[in-house]
């Protein structure tokens, strides 16, 4: 009998595609971006996320924040100081894409 190799998704339009949940989290322009450098630097600022992600808009950068908190990869940390000083971390959920993250990059620096 022949190996049946397993497909991306069954139904790839489907809620069950465990590859369209990760694409709607992480997707677009910035949040891999993001989730690599707060991984760099196991806790960042917002001004240090802003610097380190060239390119990013302050709405945009405030917006992935939230997101990739609601969803469970980035933690965020408010000190009660003034002035206000928030960190951010990734959470273990986030820390396990790490690998896969970098071997994307890996595959696009030998074959982009």
């Amino acid at each position: 009998m022949a190996n049946k190799k397993e497909p991306l998704c069954d139904d790839i339009a489907g809620d069950g595609c465990g590859l369209k949940k990760v694409l709607n989290i992480v997707g677009g322009k910035w949040k891999i971006m993001i989730l690599c450098v707060i991984d760099n630097n196991e806790t960042v600022r917002y001004g240090e996320l802003r610097r380190s992600v060239y390119g990013i808009t302050n709405t945009m950068l405030a917006q992935s924040l939230k997101e990739l908190e609601a969803d469970g990869l980035v933690n965020r940390l408010q000190f009660d100081e003034m002035p206000v000083r928030v960190e951010y971390s990734l959470t273990e959920k986030a820390k396990s894409m790490i690998p896969i993250l970098l071997e994307l990059k890996r595959w696009g620096e030998a074959n982009l």
